[in-house]
């Protein structure tokens, strides 16, 4: 799990992102790391709370494109399947600490984290239309009713990039500082020192209104993105972005 890296201390496992050298974009093999040590963490008990992170100056830009085109996942037994079910269905709580860009599912994770810090560097955007793509994560249903409709349609129709301090007025975030791991890993431990049944009950009591709607949304969300995947739109734009970017 090289480019995924965990460490526990004081019932606090730290899981981050560590492929620096690609702005942490994150591969099939990826998503696989993560959805198993979310399952591992969800059934700890040395583990009371979970901060995802990253290495280098950025949080993630998103899906490798190009591991995407290579082989899309478009089947519910995916790796990427398996690391949205793992979020939705993660019991204690999950605290993000975001630095530099947070593109497409570094945005729309952070939906389903209990607590969030952003870097005053923090960059978030959800391109999928720039992409041909569709919103994923349960994000068309969690992004419109955290933020308003008009600010999620404007958001996600014109794949335009926000800061920190416009993403905790929205409630995107809760706090932004300096030091983003520092202050994400002093909450979790400040959580961590609770009761932990009262802290997952809590969790699951204000999870519980939407968990199955956000379960329905998503696996309509995944049909969609995966045929998204195969149309001339995604081939188009995606070629697109990779001429732009080897400028």
């Amino acid at each position: 799990m090289t480019q995924i890296t965990s460490e526990i201390s004081n019932q606090v496992q730290v899981i981050r992102f560590n492929r620096p050298e690609k702005m942490n974009a994150l591969t099939r093999d990826m998503y696989a790391d993560l959805a198993k040590l979310l399952s591992e963490a969800a059934g700890d008990f040395a583990v009371r709370a979970v901060v995802i992170s990253s290495v280098g100056d950025h949080f993630t830009a998103g899906n490798d494109i190009m591991d995407f085109m290579s082989n899309p996942p478009t089947s519910e037994d995916s790796t990427v399947a398996a690391f949205l079910s793992a979020i939705l269905n993660f019991p204690k709580p999950l605290i993000a600490s975001v630095k530099g860009n947070a593109v497409g599912v570094g945005t729309t994770l952070l939906l389903h984290c209990d607590v969030v810090v952003a870097s005053e560097t923090a960059a978030f955007s959800m391109p999928f239309t720039s992409l041909g793509l569709v919103p994923e994560a349960g994000s068309s249903l969690l992004f419109p009713a955290l933020v308003g409709y008009q600010r999620a349609a404007k958001i996600f129709m014109t794949g335009e990039v926000f800061g920190a301090q416009y993403a905790r007025e929205i409630g995107l975030v809760a706090e932004v500082a300096t030091d983003s791991d520092a202050e994400a890993i002093a909450i979790a431990d400040k959580i961590a020192a609770q009761p932990p049944t009262a802290i997952i009950n809590t969790k699951a009591l204000m999870k519980a209104s939407k968990h199955d709607a956000v379960e329905a949304v998503m696996r309509a969300e995944f049909q969609l993105f995966a045929m998204a995947l195969e149309s001339e739109e995604f081939a188009d734009a995606a070629m697109r972005f990779m001429a732009k970017k080897g400028k």
